[in-house]
Order: structure tokens, then C-alpha cells, then sequence
């Protein structure tokens, strides 16, 4: 399933800052914590708290929020569907980045491993 230019200019202009409070509310809600999605979120991204809370604070879009992230290189390892979309099949590299930090949240919230999900297996 291929995204269209529609759809890929949607999650390049949503800001991160209207996403997190869902990423935080899906992982606790399932026993998991915020210091562990933040522990996801700087695997992914390389951003620590700090900068996190920077980004947040000044709304960054994702655009934004991916052009100042220095991606892991085991992103790719990412794999599986998020959204309806395959993930290794998305051709827009930003939203295929986005649905990598969404198919991240998602494997924490369903309680997996914090080793499997940081790809050190």
C-alpha cells in the first residue's frame, strides 16, 4: 500500500508536541513508562530529555523534528505494518520515520522487550 503525496505532506506538517500526550497515554495505559518511551525516542532519534522537551516546547513539525534527529542506524530493522501500511514498503522517507517512531510506541505499549524492541538482538 502506497501512501499519497496528501497523506505524507499531513504527517510532515503534524507537530511531535500533538502526538507525544497519545504516545505517553498508549504506553502507561498498558503498564509501561514515560522514561521507557523516552528511552525509545532517543534510540530512534538520538534526542535526550532535554532536547525532547525542547522540541516539544517550540511544536516542531515532524519534518522538523526528523531533520534535526541523527536516525539509529538499526532504524531499518523496523519492520511490520502501522496505519495499514507496511513500514519497509513506505517510498516517502520522512513518513516511513514517522510510522518507525509509531511501530516503536506500539511495541512497548504491547509489552515487548525493551532489547527486542531497541533491535540489541
Amino acid at each position: 500500500m502506497e501512501t499519497s503525496p496528501k497523506h505524507d505532506e499531513k504527517i510532515a506538517n503534524m507537530t511531535f508536541a500533538s502526538v507525544y500526550p497519545h504516545y505517553i497515554t498508549k504506553v502507561e495505559k498498558k503498564g509501561r513508562t514515560k522514561e521507557e518511551l523516552h528511552q525509545v525516542i532517543e534510540w530512534l532519534t538520538g534526542f535526550n530529555e532535554r532536547k525532547l522537551q525542547e522540541l516539544i516546547d517550540k511544536k516542531v513539525n515532524f519534518q522538523t523534528f526528523f531533520q534535526k534527529a541523527k536516525l539509529n542506524p538499526k532504524a531499518s530493522l523496523v519492520r511490520g505494518v502501522i496505519c495499514g501500511y507496511r513500514i519497509e514498503e513506505i517510498k516517502s522517507p520522512l513518513t516511513q520515520k514517522v510510522r518507525y517512531l509509531d511501530k516503536l510506541v506500539d511495541e512497548l505499549a504491547k509489552g515487548r522487550a525493551m532489547e527486542k524492541i531497541l533491535r540489541k538482538e
